[in-house]
C-alpha cells in the first residue's frame, strides 16, 4: 500500500512500549501505515504521498476525552463567552463589558462554566452589583460550577423572577429583605434550577447550531482532542436533540470522534426511556466516527449526588434501590454497557449492592460499565468494582473545587480525591477526562497538569507526590486508557500501525517543559485519519478553514475559547497600557515591589504566570 502522507523529523511518543521512539510514520486510507525508521518509512512512499517536515516537535496520538458534554454544548458554545483559563476578575469583566455592548436585544450575554474564582487573581466571583453597572438592560448568566449562577436584574426580568416565584425542589432563589430576588440562584443540592433557568434563554436557530458545533470541535481539536465519549447531559433529549451532531455526521464534517451516551431526562421514567432507546438504537451502532456507546450518566435521578463541596454531602432518596435495580436489570438483559455519575462513596457502597444482586441473576460476564468521578471512593469498593470487572472514569473537577474540598473534609482527605494510584493497583480500567463544559474546562492540558502535579488552577497543592503520576502514565490515561470505556481497544489511542491515525503535534514538548508550563500547552497540528483539522502556526495553511462564527457578533470571534496565558497577558496590555506592562516584568524579578501598585484593578502583577 502507498502511503497518503509521510511525517518525519519529528519526536514521536507512540505509546507503544514496542516501538515507543520511531524516526517517521507513514498514514494511509486513515490509518497508520508504517511506524520506524525514516528510511522504512520513505519506502512506503509514492509519486502522490505527501510530507510533512515536523521540525523537531513533540508528537503524541489524539487526546481522547473519556467524559465530555460536546454535543450539548456545541449547540450552545458560539452563544457563550468564556472564562476558561482567565486569570483575572479584571480582565475577565473588560471581556463581559465589550460583549454586553456588542450583544443586540433580546440576546443574553452568557458565562458557562469551565472557570472557578480560585482561578483569579481576585480570589472572587463577581458581584451582582458590578453585573449590574456593566449590564443594566443585556441579560447577564453567570454559571459557576453547578453551585450557583448569577443573574442580573434584567436576566431576572427575562426569566420572570420575582416575590411571588417559589423555590423549586432542590434549588433556592436568594432574595433581599423584602423578598425580591436578588439574582443569585443556588443549587440546594441539586442544579435543576441552574438547568431550568439557563434553558429560559435564546436558543441559535439549526444553521447557527452547526456553525456553533463545528467551531467547538475545532476549538478542542486546537487543545489535541481527537475524541470524546458524550456523556449525555440535562436537557440533551435523544434523539431530538442529536440531530444536528447526526447531520454534520453525515455531511462529513465531524471533526471529532463522538461515542455517546444516552442520559435519562424525566424522573420516575427512567425504565420506560431505556426500554423506549433499546428499541431504536444499539451499543456499537454507528461508525468510526460517531457510534452509540450505552446508558448514562444518569441512570436515575434518585442516585444523582452532586459534587458541590461547599454544602454536605447529600443523603440520597430511600427509592434509589428500587428505583435503580429494574434499569439495571434492563441494561444487563440487553447487554447495553452504562455509565454512573457517582461522586461519594456512600453512592457507590449502594449503587454496587444493586450490581451485585443484579450480577447474580444476570451475570454481566464483561459487559462493560463503570463509574465516573469517586472523588472520595473507598478502597473496598475499589475492590467490588474490580470484582465486576467494572472501570472508573476520573475527571479533573478536584482541580476547581479542591480549595472547597479542603476547607470541608480537610487536607488529609484531599489527598486521595480521587485515590487514583489505588484505582491503578487495583487492576481495573481507568481513564481521565473533564467533564466539561461547565464544572471544568474542556481544556485536557488543565487534566494532564492536574494529574501530573496535584494542584488546583488556584495553585494549592492538594496531593503529595506518592498519588500523582508521571507524564507517560498521565497521558495514557487520556489516549489508549479511554479506549476501553467507548469498547475500541487497539483502534485507535496509540501511534501503531493498524491504528485509526489520530495524533496531535504540540506546541511545547510535554516531557520538557516545566511542570507549570503544561498547561499551556496546544497543539499545532492535529490530524483525524491522517486528516489535518486544526494547524497553527508553520502549518497554519494545512488545514481548511471555518467559516466565520456565528451570529456576528458571537463571543468566539472576538475570544475564541480557552484563554491561554499569551492571550490573558495581550489582554492586559490593551487595557493597562504599556506601562503596566513594564511594571508586570519587574515584578517578575523583584516580586512584592511598588511598581505592582501600578496594575491597580488586575491585582496582583503575576497574576499572568
Amino acid at each position: 500500500m502507498t502511503a497518503d502522507l509521510i511525517l518525519f523529523n519529528g519526536r514521536f511518543s507512540t505509546l507503544d512500549r514496542s516501538n515507543a521512539s520511531p524516526e517517521a510514520v507513514a498514514i494511509a486510507n486513515g490509518r497508520f501505515l508504517a511506524v520506524g525508521r525514516a528510511r522504512d518509512v520513505e519506502a512506503t512512499a509514492g509519486t502522490t504521498t505527501k510530507r510533512i517536515d515536523l521540525q523537531g516537535r513533540r508528537v503524541i496520538p489524539g487526546l481522547i476525552d473519556s467524559h465530555m458534554h460536546i454535543i450539548r454544548a456545541g449547540l450552545s458554545y458560539n452563544l457563550e463567552l468564556r472564562w476558561d483559563g482567565v486569570r483575572s476578575l479584571a480582565t475577565a469583566l473588560q471581556m463581559l463589558k465589550a460583549q454586553v455592548d456588542r450583544t443586540p436585544a433580546p440576546q443574553w450575554v452568557r458565562v458557562i462554566g469551565g472557570f472557578t474564582e480560585h482561578q483569579f487573581a481576585e480570589k472572587r466571583l463577581p458581584t451582582l452589583d458590578e453585573l449590574n453597572a456593566i449590564a443594566p438592560d443585556t441579560p447577564v448568566f453567570i454559571l459557576h460550577l453547578y453551585d450557583r449562577a448569577l443573574l442580573n436584574g434584567a436576566a431576572l426580568r427575562a426569566v420572570g423572577y420575582n416575590k411571588a416565584t417559589p423555590n423549586p425542589p432542590g434549588g433556592e432563589i436568594v432574595r433581599d429583605r423584602n423578598g425580591n430576588p436578588t439574582g443569585l440562584l443556588l443549587a440546594q443540592p441539586n442544579a435543576s434550577i441552574l438547568y431550568a433557568t439557563l434553558a429560559k434563554g435564546p436558543k441559535l436557530p439549526e444553521e447557527y447550531q452547526k456553525n456553533s458545533s463545528r467551531h467547538f470541535m475545532r476549538e478542542v481539536n486546537r487543545l489535541g482532542v481527537t475524541g470524546v465519549i458524550d456523556a449525555g447531559g440535562g436537557f440533551q433529549n435523544y434523539p431530538e436533540d442529536y440531530r444536528i451532531i447526526e447531520e454534520l455526521h453525515a455531511a462529513g464534517e465531524l471533526t471529532v470522534r463522538i461515542a455517546y451516551n444516552l442520559f435519562t431526562q424525566k424522573p420516575k421514567e427512567e425504565l420506560a426511556d431505556f426500554r423506549s432507546w433499546a428499541g431504536k438504537v444499539k451499543p456499537g451502532q454507528g461508525d468510526d466516527l460517531y457510534r452509540h456507546n450505552g446508558a448514562g450518566e444518569m441512570l436515575v435521578y434518585s442516585a444523582a449526588d452532586f459534587e458541590d463541596f461547599r454544602v454536605a454531602r447529600p443523603d440520597l432518596s430511600t427509592s434509589m434501590e428500587t428505583d435503580l435495580e429494574p434499569v439495571v436489570r434492563l441494561l444487563a438483559e440487553r447487554r447495553w454497557p452504562w455509565r454512573l455519575h457517582a461522586t461519594y462513596d456512600e453512592t457507590i457502597s449502594r449503587a454496587l449492592d444493586v450490581y451485585e444482586r443484579v450480577n447474580r441473576d444476570i451475570p454481566f460476564n464483561g459487559l462493560p460499565w463503570f463509574f465516573d468521578h469517586c472523588e472520595t471512593i473507598s478502597d473496598r469498593n475499589i475492590d467490588r468494582i474490580a470484582a465486576l470487572g467494572g472501570g472508573i472514569a476520573i475527571q479533573h473537577r478536584m482541580a476547581f473545587q479542591g480549595e472547597y474540598f479542603v476547607e470541608r473534609y480537610g487536607r488529609s482527605a484531599a489527598e486521595r480525591s480521587p485515590p487514583i494510584q489505588r484505582m491503578l493497583k487495583s487492576g481495573l480500567p481507568v481513564g481521565a477526562g473533564t467533564d466539561a463544559t461547565r464544572v471544568a474546562s474542556y481544556n485536557p492540558w488543565v487534566s494532564l497538569s492536574w494529574l501530573v502535579t496535584g494542584m488546583t488552577v488556584g495553585g494549592l497543592r492538594l496531593y503529595p507526590a506518592s498519588q500523582t503520576l508521571d507524564r507517560e502514565h498521565a497521558l495514557r490515561l487520556w489516549t489508549e486508557a479511554n479506549t476501553w470505556f467507548s469498547g475500541e481497544g487497539g483502534k485507535k489511542g496509540q501511534i501503531k500501525v493498524g491504528q485509526l491515525a489520530d495524533l496531535a503535534v504540540l506546541s511545547d514538548d510535554y516531557f520538557g517543559v516545566p511542570e507549570e508550563k503544561i498547561a499551556d500547552i496546544t497543539s499545532v497540528l492535529t490530524l483525524l485519519g491522517g486528516r489535518p483539522v486544526h494547524a497553527s502556526d508553520e502549518f497554519s495553511d494545512l488545514a481548511p478553514p471555518l467559516p466565520p462564527a456565528m451570529p456576528d457578533w458571537s463571543p468566539v470571534r472576538y475570544y475564541g475559547g480557552y484563554q491561554s496565558r499569551a492571550e490573558a497577558v495581550a489582554a492586559a496590555v490593551a487595557a493597562a497600557g504599556a506601562r503596566r506592562v513594564m511594571a508586570h516584568r519587574c515584578h517578575r524579578t523583584h516580586p512584592h515591589t511598588r511598581e505592582s501598585e501600578l496594575w491597580g484593578d488586575f491585582g496582583c502583577a503575576c497574576w499572568a504566570f
